[in-house]
């Protein structure tokens, strides 16, 4: 298959690379030209593990290609993917005016019937919109049909999900559309579920939604054990052992964040609004992440009631590990609380520093390293639980002026931390290794 991908950013890179991993002819379109002519050499804009040597494997196979000229991307293609942003409104709901730009430059310059594919996410009805958009803009008739295909991609593990995923959906309303796509997906040898258009719209909202209820959930569990003295890592174990509910996202922390959950809660939010239903439990699962994020501050003015002058070190910057995304990170509220309170906030992230400089207050300063980020510091807060923190030899705190650790992600066993002489408070779980413990899940 020909097949052209609008849009380069997580989703639409990841896409373009896996299709043409599996023997398709992929042509990716961009407008950004810096950001085409860095991925022509195989450097990708975004990180995530495996994905450029994959591209530069599949660049050099001649199965896949950059673009910013949508002429030259449209011209021959079968099957044009939209796979552009889709962000936050100020009501919440999803600005489509890229989705709808792509649309109309499909129209523009498509010269042959095709088939269209939305995989970013959108509201229900979408769809439809883009079918209007692009019938209303054709220069001469074509037969043009629409599927849904949503993404179900984990950032730090979207190489491995698009070829070892749960499920393909496929949202379409013609046995054509269904056969082609399906076609395409094939060699993924991953389960395909085919619906209408409009419930593969919602699937991926509703997913979403889902998890971060899970997440939500798990959370304020977390701090109720917190108050009864109770081991939340006992707690979400036992309970995960259900296999009605699974031990996956029942991870106690400081909430999600990234590009997905926070902005597809709030979307589905406002699409019920839009059809004047009031989604009460989806506003209480983002009322409690925004709450979680800035627990580990109130932690720490508890241990430091005046934290004015005091050297912080922060480590792991990212929303979660093996990415450098740091949108709706806990580490852009908790910094700035930081640093409103006076304090000397050092980072340390193992790959994220760089996005962290463009977007976090300007006083944050940044070490090189773990050891460098906690020297002569007055307590050291987790926000991400990379490996690297995660191993790191324990004897690290001893740099601090007196080893503090507030751990928003429970990084390391209860007993250890006592044991070496730190003083450690994380979520969910005793200040002092009172009780059993067990492997986190």
């Amino acid at each position: 298959m020909k097949i052209a991908v609008i849009g380069t950013g997580y989703v639409g890179l990841v896409t373009g690379v896996s299709l043409s991993e599996i023997g398709h002819h992929v042509i990716c379109i961009d407008v950004n030209e810096d950001k085409v002519t860095k991925m022509k050499k195989g450097i990708s804009p975004i990180y995530e593990p495996g994905l450029s040597e994959l591209m530069t494997k599949n660049i050099e196979g001649k199965r896949l290609s950059f673009t910013t000229d949508h002429q030259a991307g449209l011209h021959q293609a079968d099957v044009v993917y939209i796979a552009v942003g889709t962000p936050e409104n100020k009501d919440g709901s999803a600005d489509l005016s890229f989705v709808a730009q792509a649309a109309q430059d499909i129209a523009e310059n498509v010269l042959n019937d095709v088939i269209v594919v939305t995989k970013s996410t959108v509201p229900v009805g979408t769809n439809a919109m883009i079918k209007e958009i692009i019938q209303t803009h054709l220069p001469k008739e074509l037969q043009v049909e629409v599927v849904s295909n949503p993404e179900f991609l984990k950032e730090g593990s979207a190489i491995h999900d698009s070829f070892y995923g749960d499920r393909i959906v496929i949202g379409a309303d013609s046995e054509h559309a269904f056969s082609i796509i399906e076609q395409i997906n094939q060699p993924f040898k991953v389960p395909i579920f085919k619906t209408d258009i409009k419930s593969a719209e919602m699937i991926k909202y509703a997913s979403n939604a889902f998890l971060a209820t899970k997440i939500s959930f798990i959370n304020e569990i977390s701090n109720i054990c917190e108050l009864l003295g109770a081991n939340i890592e006992n707690v979400s174990t036992g309970m995960g052992l259900d296999q009605r509910i699974g031990s996956q996202f029942l991870k106690a922390g400081i909430g999600y964040g990234g590009s997905c959950f926070p902005k597809d809660t709030k979307a589905l939010i406002q699409i019920a609004g839009n059809v004047e239903y009031e989604f009460e439990l989806l506003k209480g699962v983002v009322n409690v992440n925004k709450k979680q994020q800035g627990i580990l501050i109130g932690k720490l003015n508890d241990c430091l009631p005046n934290v004015a002058g005091k050297k912080i070190a922060v480590l792991g910057l990212a929303f979660k590990p093996n990415t450098d995304d740091m949108r709706e990170s806990a580490s852009l509220l908790i910094t700035e609380e930081l640093i409103k309170q006076g304090a000397e906030v050092v980072a340390y992230d193992p790959i994220a520093m760089d996005n962290a400089k463009s977007i976090l207050n300007p006083l944050v300063q940044y070490a090189e390293s773990i050891q460098e980020a906690v020297e002569n510091s007055d307590a050291a807060l987790i926000l991400t639980d990379w490996d690297e923190i995660k191993n790191v030899d324990l004897a690290v705190f001893n740099r601090m002026k007196k080893p503090l650790v507030i751990d928003g992600r429970n990084c390391f066993p209860l007993k250890a931390m006592e044991t070496n002489g730190i003083e450690y408070h994380s979520i969910g779980r005793p200040a002092s290794a009172k009780l059993i413990e067990v492997a986190p899940i």
